[in-house]
């Protein structure tokens, strides 16, 4: 498992974490390189670079830079595997009520869930869209970006970072935030 020091090192919104990134699982290449979206093809880093949330491509094992930026990583499920749909449903479902415990302690201003499926499964929400969504988890605002990973073709990377882009560009999240589907 990704070793999440850039997470649990950030305090919430005491301690200035403006988003908490949110990936579906550990890849087997994260698992054996402790760094999160490490796989060659996971176009997350240039994406973060592109839309504005770093100065600079950083590479995965640069991970922990993103909380001086105000940033962290956690993932829905521990579990690593080669293919998001190896998951079931069960561990989306623990993994959300995890990672809703998890956001109430670190409190940042969103939970950027990265995966609209992901959020889906894990929050029992079969209506949500990419954008920020109405609910709150652990009383953060949530966004749902698109799934970073080469097997999701359907975006580009060019599309990818505008919608990251959009959450960059937003006020902050929980009471505050935009509506759903709006910029």
């Amino acid at each position: 498992m990704a070793r999440s020091a850039s997470v649990e090192g950030g305090s919430g919104r005491a301690g200035g974490l403006r988003v908490l990134f949110c990936g579906i699982n550990p890849s087997l290449m994260t698992a054996v390189t402790g760094h999160h979206f490490a796989r060659p093809g996971n176009r997350f880093w240039p994406v973060l670079h592109r839309s504005g949330f770093t100065p600079r491509q950083l590479r995965p094992d640069e991970q922990r830079e993103l909380l001086s930026y105000g940033l962290g990583i956690t993932n829905v499920v521990a579990r690593a595997t080669a293919r998001a749909d190896e998951l079931s449903l069960e561990e989306y479902v623990e993994g959300g009520r995890l990672l809703e415990a998890k956001v109430a302690r670190l409190r940042p201003e969103w939970l950027a869930v990265v995966g609209v499926t992901a959020y889906r499964a894990a929050f029992g929400d079969r209506k949500a869209r990419i954008g920020p969504q109405e609910r709150t988890v652990g009383g953060s605002g949530v966004w749902v970006l698109p799934n970073p990973s080469g097997l999701n073709a359907r975006w580009t990377v060019e599309a990818m970072a505008e919608e990251y882009a959009r959450l960059r560009n937003s006020p902050s999240g929980g009471t505050s935030r935009p509506a759903a589907g709006g910029a």
